[in-house]
């Protein structure tokens, strides 16, 4: 599953993206979140939000590879959100360009 993000990302969007996921039980999926032409003004609190969310869904079912790709000057605040994610059982990494995340996740296994 490959999603792309450009402009601002608000956490209604990011919350309908978890919501798709979650209708469609795609969690197993490799998922690539393609961030790189995106950014957001949300602020740590709804971003802490989102995460607990998605590490809550992590303890209750399997979870497939995620690769994350965000502009190079957010790798750090990505992930640290991704290091709350961390207890799922799968592989997790952030890039800042598309082709390199797009290698690693399909070369993951689901």
């Amino acid at each position: 599953m490959t999603v792309v993000a450009e402009g601002d990302v608000t956490r209604p969007e990011f919350e309908a993206y978890l919501d798709v996921i979650d209708n469609a039980e795609l969690y197993t999926y490799r998922k690539l979140f393609d961030g790189g032409a995106a950014d957001t003004s949300m602020g740590a609190e709804n971003i802490l939000a989102v995460g607990v969310r998605m590490r809550s869904a992590h303890q209750t079912r399997a979870v497939g590879p995620l690769a994350v790709v965000v502009p190079e000057d957010k790798i750090a605040m990505v992930s640290r959100v991704l290091g709350m994610l961390a207890a799922a059982d799968r592989p997790m990494r952030v890039f800042h360009e598309a082709g390199p995340a797009r290698d690693w996740i399909l070369k993951q296994p689901v």
